[in-house]
C-alpha cells in the first residue's frame, strides 16, 4: 500500500511549476502594490515611512539567519523526498541557534538606530517578527517545491498577500490609522501563509513516515551538521549581497542627485521589480529539477534547453504586456510629477530602458540556476559579488558623469548602468557556468533573440517603429509552449559515476 503511495507522488517539472509560481508571484505582486496604496492613503507620511524602513532593516539583519539552508533543501530534495520533513526540523533547529546572536544584536542596536526607539518598539518587534516568519516559510516551501508541489507552494504565497491585503482594507474601512494596527495585519497574513506552507509539506510527505532513511540520503553535503553548513555557506553569503544587486543604482542616485530623484527612479523600477518575478519564478522552478539532474550531464543539458525556451517564448510577452501595462498604470496611480518630467524624466520612459535589463535577466535564467545547482557553489557567490561590485562601478562612472549635466541625464544613465549591468550577469552567468557551448549550440536563436529584445525597447523608448521588431519574438511561443508542457525529468536519471 505505501509502495502504491510513493508510486503517485510528484515530482518536480519545470514548466508546470514555473507556471504555478510565476503566476502566484505575479499576483502577490498586484496585491502587494495594491496594499501600498492602502497604506499610503491610511498613515500619515511619518509613520508610513517607519514602517517601510523597519521592514527593511529587519528583513536585512535577519536575511543571513535563512543560512542558505532552504536554498539546498530545494535542490537535493528530489533526490530523497521521504528526508523533506526531517530536513525541515533539522534546519529550523540550526536556524533557531544562529538567531539568537542576531536578536541580541537587534536589541542593542536599536537605540543607535532609533533615538525615539522606546515609542516605536511595537511596531518594530512585529516587524521583527514579520521578517522572521518569512525566513520560517521558506523552509516548507522549498520542501514542497522539492516534492513536486510548487502549486501549493504558489497558493501560500497568494493566501500570504490576500489575507495582509484583505486586512489592510478592512482597517482602512474602519478609519484605523494606527502603524501598529497595519504592522500586526501584515503579521498576521505572513502567519496565515507559513502555517499553511508547514501544514502542507507535512501532508505531503506523509506517505514516507515509514521510510525515514538517513541523512546523507540527500547527498554527502548533508551526513553532518558542519558538512551541510560549509555547502551553504556560498548560498547564506550571497544572500547578504543579494538585495543590493537591484538597489545600486537607487543609492547612487540619492547619494549624487537626492532624495528626489532617487524617489522618481523607485517608481520606474516599481513595474521593473514586479517583472523580475517571472525570471525569479522560473529559477525557483529550475532549482530542484537541475538538483535532480546535476550528476546527468545530458539530462542536466535539457532541462536547462527546455528552461531556455521558455525564456524566448516569455521575452515578447513581457516586452509588450510590460510597456502597455507601464504606460497605462504608473499616470494612473502615481502623482503626476512622476510621469510629466518635472522631476527630469518620466517614470514611464525611465522603466522603457530598464526593460531591456529585464530581458537580459531573464535570458540569464537557465545558466544563473546552473551556478546554483551546480558543484561549485562558490561560483554563484562570486558571480553575485561581481556582478554587485561590477554594477556599482558602473553606477558611479556613469551617474556621476552625466548627473552634472542635468537630472534628466544623471536618471537615464542610472538606468542604462541597470541594463548594461543585466547584461553583464549574463555574459558572466554564461562563463562561469561553463555554457559556453550551452550558448552556441543554440547561437542562431540567441542572435534572432538578443537583436530583436534590443532593436525593440529601444523603439519602445525611442517611440520608433523599431518597437514592431519585437513581434518577431514571437516565433519562439510554440517551443515554448511545448517545453512548459515537457515531462522532462518525470522518471528516474541515470546517475554518472561521479555520483556514484
Amino acid at each position: 500500500m505505501e509502495g502504491a503511495h510513493i508510486a503517485k507522488s510528484r515530482l518536480p517539472q519545470m514548466g508546470r511549476d514555473s507556471a504555478w509560481l510565476a503566476g502566484a508571484d505575479l499576483v502577490a505582486v498586484f496585491l502587494a502594490l495594491f496594499g501600498q496604496v492602502v497604506l499610503t492613503r491610511a498613515l500619515w507620511t511619518e509613520s508610513y515611512g517607519l514602517y517601510i524602513i523597519a521592514l527593511d532593516v529587519f528583513a536585512t539583519l535577519f536575511l543571513v539567519i535563512d543560512l542558505g539552508l532552504p536554498t539546498l533543501l530545494a535542490r537535493d530534495g528530489p533526490n530523497a523526498p521521504h528526508r523533506i520533513w526531517p530536513s525541515i526540523l533539522r534546519i529550523y533547529n540550526l536556524q533557531f541557534k544562529a538567531a539568537i546572536p542576531f536578536l541580541l544584536l537587534a536589541i542593542v542596536l536599536s537605540p543607535s538606530i532609533d533615538s525615539n526607539w522606546t515609542s516605536h518598539l511595537p511596531v518594530m518587534s512585529i516587524c521583527a517578527l514579520i521578517a522572521l516568519t518569512h525566513i520560517a516559510s521558506y523552509a516548507p516551501r522549498s520542501g514542497l517545491r522539492a516534492a513536486g508541489e510548487a502549486r501549493l507552494e504558489a497558493w501560500t504565497k497568494v493566501l500570504e498577500r490576500a489575507v495582509t491585503t484583505a486586512a489592510y482594507l478592512s482597517l482602512y474601512a474602519l478609519g484605523i490609522t494606527s502603524v501598529v494596527g497595519y504592522a500586526s495585519a501584515f503579521l498576521f497574513g505572513a502567519l496565515s501563509g507559513f502555517i499553511l506552507a508547514l501544514w502542507w509539506v507535512r501532508r505531503t510527505v506523509r506517505i514516507y513516515d515509514g521510510k525515514q532513511g538517513d541523512q546523507g540520503d540527500l547527498g554527502d553535503d548533508w551526513t553532518d551538521n558542519r558538512t551541510l553548513m560549509l555547502q551553504a555557506l556560498p548560498f547564506a553569503i550571497t544572500l547578504g549581497v543579494l538585495p543590493y544587486v537591484v538597489r545600486i543604482e537607487k543609492f547612487i542616485i540619492g547619494f549624487e542627485m537626492g532624495v528626489d530623484s532617487a524617489a522618481l527612479f523607485h517608481v520606474a523600477q516599481l513595474a521593473w521589480l514586479a517583472g523580475l518575478v517571472v525570471p525569479q519564478a522560473l529559477r525557483a522552478a529550475l532549482l530542484p529539477v537541475l538538483g535532480k539532474a546535476r550528476f546527468s550531464p545530458s539530462h542536466f543539458r535539457s532541462e536547462m534547453n527546455a528552461s531556455l525556451d521558455i525564456c524566448f517564448g516569455l521575452l515578447p510577452i513581457g516586452i509588450f504586456a510590460g510597456a502597455f501595462i507601464v504606460k497605462a498604470f504608473l499616470p494612473f496611480a502615481f502623482p503626476s510629477q512622476y510621469t510629466d518630467g518635472s522631476l527630469g524624466a518620466s517614470a514611464v520612459d525611465l522603466f522603457m530602458v530598464l526593460l531591456l535589463g529585464w530581458c537580459f535577466t531573464l535570458l540569464a535564467t537557465p545558466t544563473y540556476t546552473a551556478l546554483q545547482a551546480g558543484l561549485r557553489p562558490w561560483r554563484f557567490t562570486f558571480f553575485i559579488s561581481v556582478v554587485v561590485l561590477f554594477a556599482a562601478l558602473l553606477g558611479f562612472f556613469l551617474i556621476g558623469w552625466q548627473a552634472p549635466l542635468g537630472e534628466r541625464q544623471g536618471l537615464y544613465a542610472a538606468a542604462l548602468a541597470s541594463t548594461l549591468s543585466a547584461a553583464f550577469a549574463l555574459l558572466l552567468s554564461i562563463h562561469l557556468s561553463d555554457s559556453w557551448n550551452f550558448f552556441f549550440e543554440r547561437s542562431k536563436e540567441w542572435v534572432i533573440a538578443l537583436a530583436c529584445m534590443s532593436l525593440a525597447c529601444y523603439g519602445l523608448s525611442s517611440k520608433t517603429w523599431l518597437a514592431v521588431t519585437g513581434v518577431l519574438l514571437f516565433g519562439f511561443l510554440p517551443q515554448a509552449l511545448r517545453a512548459v508542457g515537457s515531462t522532462v525529468g518525470q522518471k528516474p536519471l541515470p546517475k554518472s559515476a561521479e555520483a556514484e
